[in-house]
């Protein structure tokens, strides 16, 4: 296979070094802020099997650019809030390139560092629901 002209590390390195990053502990204190939203991009059926930080919502990573754009017919009112947004993946790999893309894009927003792997690990709290309640309609 031919190589590559940046990898997939190097992009998350390169998003990484110019976005908000927020620890895993900072973000734990922030559950409950009704002035911080989390986002959630992992897959549907990753929420489903691991949980999900409470009052989280739920974006598939795919949609995320015509959620947040008002001109979008596919636009969610949530994202016109003045609110903190702090999106998050398993890892920190997909919300990083996410929060990249969305700076570019005139939108302000963070993400979990290290993504909901470490937020488990560290005993943030976790609900185990289903996706009734924080899972956004009309979006894929």
């Amino acid at each position: 296979m031919k190589k590559l002209k940046m990898s997939s590390a190097d992009m998350v390195a390169k998003a990484k070094a110019r976005i908000e990053e927020v620890d895993t502990d900072a973000a734990i204190a922030l559950v409950g802020d009704p002035d911080v939203v989390f986002v959630d991009l992992r897959d549907v059926r990753e929420r489903q099997k691991l949980g999900f930080i409470p009052g989280s919502i739920h974006c598939p990573r795919g949609m995320i650019e015509f959620w947040v754009d008002p001109d979008s017919p596919y636009h969610k009112e949530v994202f016109s809030q003045e609110k903190r947004f702090i999106f998050h993946c398993a890892a920190g790999w997909r919300s990083a390139l996410t929060v990249a893309t969305l700076q570019d894009m005139g939108f302000e927003a963070a993400h979990l560092t290290d993504g909901f792997a470490d937020w488990v690990e560290k005993g943030g709290p976790v609900e185990q629901k289903g996706l009734k309640q924080t899972a956004l309609p009309d979006g894929c």
